[in-house]
């Protein structure tokens, strides 16, 4: 258990450090293509939809289920706090609520990931829709 104890906020943090850096890189990257977006190289609307939403189905994912990674790493941090008083006869109520506050760090950390992640996927949706509109307009002015 001491063993589980040491590796599960490194475990958990850096998962979500890992899904906040794909929602980071993603978003730099979604920000780009839409900045610099050339309608004419797309001939289908369903061409240039496939482009606009490429890894937006990443960045959702990451909104919606890094709570529940923070969540476990929570869930596993009062299951150690109870063990803990469970094996330590003595234990004083101070050790016991720093350890149940330690244990909610895991949940602040998945939503200070899923938050920002969740916004910039709606913005990237809402901005999705407009160069749609831009694009079908482009079409209908063609024809």
């Amino acid at each position: 258990m001491e063993y589980l104890k040491e590796i599960v906020d490194y475990a958990i943090f850096g998962v979500l450090l890992f899904m906040s850096f794909l929602a980071i890189a993603y978003s730099i990257e979604r920000a780009f293509f839409y900045k610099n977006i050339d309608f004419k190289d797309y001939k289908t609307k369903n061409e240039i939809e496939i482009a606009l939403t490429k890894n937006l189905s990443t960045i959702s994912i990451i909104g919606s289920n890094a709570p529940y990674v923070g969540l476990l790493g929570t869930v596993i941090g009062i299951m150690l706090v109870f063990y803990d008083m469970g094996v330590n006869e003595s234990l004083e109520t101070s050790i016991v609520v720093v350890g149940l506050s330690l244990a909610l760090k895991a949940t602040a950390l998945g939503l200070l990931v899923a938050i920002p992640s969740m916004v910039l996927y709606s913005a990237f949706l809402r901005k999705t829709d407009t160069l749609m509109g831009r694009f079908e307009d482009e079409i209908s002015e063609k024809a």
